[in-house]
């Protein structure tokens, strides 16, 4: 069984270990001062929303969303981290998590709930593919520094 619920103290050895596979799995260098000022945002709520899915007592997936306003929306919510532990994979954790960011922006009144992955992740897009709609766009960075 799978529980959901937002992110507690007593979660965050399990969530550092598994933000690390998320960065690493996007190959983005994070430092140990920016995974505490992530946890610190999380535990806040300040601006960032976190949630983690459980099996047998132990921290198996986490979520990670904001809302924003948008030009032509006023509210709009951002999935934009999920990560569940390997051996997890497979077993409805980031289905589970992803219906609980969509109840969240329902409630929050968002019309619009949406996310981004690399082309290349396939385990993740075949999921997507079933949950949401692919829209063909296409992301670009523009550097800032």
């Amino acid at each position: 069984m799978i529980t959901i619920q937002p992110l507690r103290d007593e979660d965050r050895a399990a969530w550092g270990r598994l933000a690390e596979g998320y960065k690493r799995f996007y190959n983005t260098p994070t430092t140990a001062a920016e995974y505490d000022e992530a946890w610190r945002r999380l535990r806040a709520a300040d601006g960032v929303q976190g949630l983690g899915a459980h099996v047998d007592g132990r921290l198996v997936g986490i979520v990670h969303y904001l809302f924003h306003t948008s030009t032509w929306t006023q509210r709009q919510c951002y999935l934009q981290d999920l990560f569940t532990d390997e051996a997890a994979r497979g077993r409805g954790v980031a289905r589970a998590l992803i219906e609980q960011v969509a109840q969240a922006a329902r409630e929050g009144g968002a019309t619009r709930l949406y996310w981004l992955t690399q082309e290349t992740n396939r385990s993740a897009r075949t999921l997507y593919d079933r949950v949401a709609q692919f829209k063909g766009f296409i992301r670009y960075d523009h550097p800032l520094n």
